[in-house]
């Protein structure tokens, strides 16, 4: 019996996705000269009335607590960290960028990147300007990130790394909102609908992510549930895992970092455990049918996880005390 290796298998379910790749991108991205651009939250430089604009701009800033100031810093790196994603994204098997213009998936890859660029352009010119952060810190914080590179788990399988980009479009959806929500509670409506609109770009983004998992799922079923397995017994590696202020090793930030975003539930343990129970109803994982032993191993090890982390999550306790971070002058927020 002649068995074709994974590596090619997964070849021929990117390929034989390619003719749907383009309605995916008519119907989850949006064209350049439609959507909005970060110039469209913030103050206008050719316009008399911008000093104003950034004086109102930071008044309003100076109500934001200590621990959202930290979040929306770490919001904003991990965006900017975007070429890491990218050169990633770029190097898994089906995407191919060099021959002849390169294939549907790599447009795809553009497209999604020239969306997610703007998320970083615009909440870096808004700390820039609201006078509450070290800027020079952040974006040491952010070139290391970029200069340390990460590894996710995925190697260069597509149906990995797209179960990753399912849960991480979803994981910053969730974070991005709720800064909105925050920031408006704070009186900051400006700040508010700049994030309400990263987060409705990241829900699109996740919407398309999943529906390659959705597509993969009707044309090889067993070896998508074994990626999805995988990748919940390694767990979804968060971009900010690594994240370093200067002269501290990597990664030594993310614990302080994670647990100032739980603190004011922007991110939580429980929203880790619901977006993976979500996307377990979303691919009807309990309902798929067909499948071999290995295949049905990893579903019934899927089903049975969200509960399993629900007990653990429940004994998690968040430290009280505030981490002081080099990226926000304590001085300088309440």
């Amino acid at each position: 019996m002649n068995i074709k290796p994974l590596k090619n298998i997964r070849i021929e379910v990117m390929q034989s996705l390619e003719s749907k790749v383009q309605s995916f991108m008519d119907e989850y991205l949006i064209p350049v000269d439609k959507i909005w651009q970060p110039t469209d939250f913030l103050p206008n430089s050719q316009e008399d009335t911008f000093f104003d604009e950034v004086t109102e701009l930071r008044e309003l800033a100076k109500e934001l607590p200590y621990d959202f100031w930290v979040a929306l810093v770490g919001d904003t790196i991990t965006e900017e960290a975007l070429p890491t994603y990218e050169s990633w994204l770029m190097d898994v098997e089906g995407i191919n960028q060099v021959e002849g213009k390169g294939n549907i998936w790599s447009k795809w890859v553009r497209q999604w990147t020239g969306e997610e660029n703007r998320h970083g352009d615009v909440l870096n010119k808004y700390l820039y300007l609201s006078g509450r952060v070290n800027m020079r810190e952040i974006e040491i914080t952010t070139q290391h990130l970029i200069a340390d590179g990460f590894d996710i788990g995925t190697d260069r399988d597509p149906y990995k790394n797209f179960i990753y980009t399912s849960f991480q479009e979803l994981a910053t959806y969730i974070s991005h909102n709720r800064v909105a929500k925050l920031a408006r509670g704070y009186g900051n409506s400006a700040l508010s609908k700049m994030c309400r609109m990263i987060s409705g770009d990241e829900m699109r983004h996740h919407k398309a992510y999943s529906m390659f998992v959705t597509e993969i799922f009707k044309v090889d079923p067993n070896n998508m549930m074994v990626a999805f397995k995988d990748m919940m017994v390694n767990k979804i590696v968060m971009p900010a895992m690594f994240l370093r202020e200067a002269g501290q090793s990597v990664g030594s930030a993310f614990e302080d970092f994670s647990n100032s975003a739980q603190r004011i539930g922007v991110y939580t343990a429980q929203d880790y455990i619901d977006i993976m129970q979500k996307l377990i109803d979303m691919w009807d994982i309990a309902n798929m049918k067909g499948l071999n032993e290995e295949a049905e191993k990893a579903r019934d090890y899927l089903m049975k996880l969200p509960a399993r982390m629900e007990r653990v999550s429940q004994r998690i306790k968040i430290p009280e005390e505030i981490t002081r971070f080099t990226w926000v002058n304590p001085a300088m927020t309440t």
